[in-house]
Formats: C-alpha cells, structure tokens, sequence
C-alpha cells in the first residue's frame, strides 16, 4: 500500500492543495513526486502527499517558502520556526491594536486630519518619552503649589505604565491620556484645581508627612477587610475582629477617642456612608468627571486597575465585622 503511486490531480483532491501548486512545489525543489509515469506526469507516493500536506499547514501559518525549504531540510527545528513566527505575529498584533485604537479614537472624537500623526505617535512612544511627557506634566502642574514635597511626590506617584502587550482599551486610555497632559486648558485646569485644595482650611495638617503616613496605614487595614471580603471570611471570625481592632486604634488614634462599645457602633455606621458616597464618586467620575479624577480614570485603564478600583468595596463588610465586634 505505502509503494501505492498517486496522479497529481489525486493528490490535490487528497490535500487541498491546486495542481499548479503542488508542480510549484516540485519546481522549487521543497516536495518533488516519487516517479513519473511513460508521458512524463509526475506521481506521488503516501510519503510525499504527507509532505506536501504538511506544507500546506506551514504555509497557512505564514510560513515562508524558505522557513518551509529550512525547516524541512533539518536547518531548523519546528519549535525555533513556530518561535520566530510567534514573535512576528505578536508584534503584527500590537501593531493592529495600535492602529485600532488610533482609529477608535478618530471615530469617538471627530478627530481632525492633522491630529492623526500626533496620535500615531503617541502610541509609539518608548518607555522614556511617555515618562518624560508626564514628568513635564507634573512639573509644570506644581509648579508654584504650596504643598509639601511628600504630598506632590504621592500624587506623581500616579502614573501610566503602559504594558508591553497593552490591550485595546489601554491603548485608547493612553491616547487620551497623553493629549490631555499637553492640553494647556487642561493642564491650567487640574493646577488650579490642586492649589484651592491646598489653599482649604487644615489643608497643610493633612498634607504632612505624618498624616500621609496616617493614610497609609489605614488604607492598609481597608485592604485586609478587602481582602477578607473577597476571601469570603464572616464578618464576625477571629480575623475579622483582628482587622476591626486595628481600624479601631487606627481612627481611634487619629481622632483620640478610646475604644469603646459607642465609637465602634459610630465607625459602623460611618462606613455604610463611605460606601454609598464611594459608590457615587466612581458614578461621577464616569458621567462628570473632574479634570484630576479623570486623569487618575485613565491612569487606572492604562496600569490594568480600573476594575480592581471598582470592585474595592470593604466598607459594608467592615461595618458589619464593627457591630459583630461590639
């Protein structure tokens, strides 16, 4: 069976692949017939329909005819050929979201012609340039501000690191993102918005470093009722009461107030207000956005934090862990 000769017309009903094809392949020396018959037509055996069969898959996997002559020749090994070809494909990709969120962009926004090459660009900026195009941002932002170095230093802190693989949607964040910081409006915006923050009464308590390591801490504590939460954890187990103690002697600290029945009963009912306005301003930010909420929005989209910002929701279960600790 296996010495069994085949007409190329058979061959191409058995492979799928056209008569020219397969007379192309021989030609090029890449799977020549096993014989020919009196009249000269070629004939192919099990063996080279298996070959040629498995061409044709290398073939509608945008191997070339090379990596296809390499490869059967035994210069390369199939893994070292799927390798490099995966690595191609994956940068055709991130090229094609590229593209994809410029033209998104161009669509959402009524993009005007000259805008397009400043966008492409945007999207292909290195590492380098995108850090040096928010660190001007920042720069000429507080430029004047009377805060202090820590307080600025937290709100630098809240930067785009684009992925090396970024998603479509990261792509259309960092676009907008990335006009916005150069948008003198927008940049005169957000400043004046920063300095009648810091301009309010006890704005300079709040902004020390103390202070700010305050809120370290606690939000510390809210990531372990986070934590908790989502780990499924009763409001009323040991851990539970280990997390509420140190929220208690946290706020009990700040606003020294000792811990008591009445001041866990307060903090309890605090946080179910906390929650609801939590609930709003993740609203606002989406349908009223102001101008530094929705740079840190886009900020969140770009780092990949987005739905883990609004799915941060501890508060309801670290009420209820309070009342169960009373």
């Amino acid at each position: 069976m296996t010495d069994k000769l085949y007409a190329i017309g058979e061959v191409a009903r058995r492979t799928g692949l056209s008569v020219s094809a397969i007379r192309f392949y021989a030609d090029a020396g890449v799977v020549e017939p096993a014989g020919l018959t009196a009249a000269g037509h070629r004939l192919y055996d099990v063996r080279a329909i298996a070959r040629l069969e498995f061409v044709r898959t290398l073939r509608d996997l945008d191997a070339s005819l090379d990596d296809v002559r390499r490869l059967l020749g035994g210069r390369v090994t199939l893994t070292d050929l799927a390798t490099a070809h995966l690595s191609r494909l994956d940068d055709q990709a991130r090229k094609t979201r590229a593209r994809q969120a410029v033209l998104r962009t161009i669509v959402k926004q009524r993009t005007e012609a000259e805008k397009v090459i400043l966008m492409h660009k945007l999207v292909s900026l290195s590492d380098d340039d995108r850090e040096r195009l928010v660190d001007d941002f920042w720069n000429e932002i507080s430029a004047g501000v009377d805060a202090t170095p820590e307080f600025l230093d937290l709100l630098r802190s809240e930067r785009p690191v684009l992925p090396d693989d970024p998603s479509a949607e990261q792509l259309e964040a960092w676009i907008e993102l990335a006009n916005l910081v150069q948008d003198p409006d927008f940049r005169r915006a957000v400043r004046d918005q920063l300095r009648e923050t810091c301009s309010t009464d006890g704005a300079a308590v709040m902004m020390s470093p103390e202070v700010l390591g305050e809120f370290d801490r606690g939000g510390a504590v809210l990531q372990q009722a986070q934590d908790a939460r989502l780990a499924g954890l009763p409001a009323d187990s040991p851990r539970a009461r280990e997390i509420t103690d140190s929220y208690v002697e946290f706020l009990g600290g700040l606003a020294g107030q000792p811990d008591t029945p009445e001041f866990r009963r307060k903090l309890a009912a605090d946080l179910v207000l906390i929650e609801e306005l939590h609930l709003e301003s993740l609203e606002e930010a989406v349908t009223a956005p102001d101008p530094h909420t929705r740079y840190q929005s886009l900020v969140s989209t770009i780092n990949g934090k987005a739905q883990e910002a609004a799915a941060f929701l501890p508060f309801a279960w670290l009420s209820a862990a309070l009342t169960a600790s009373v």
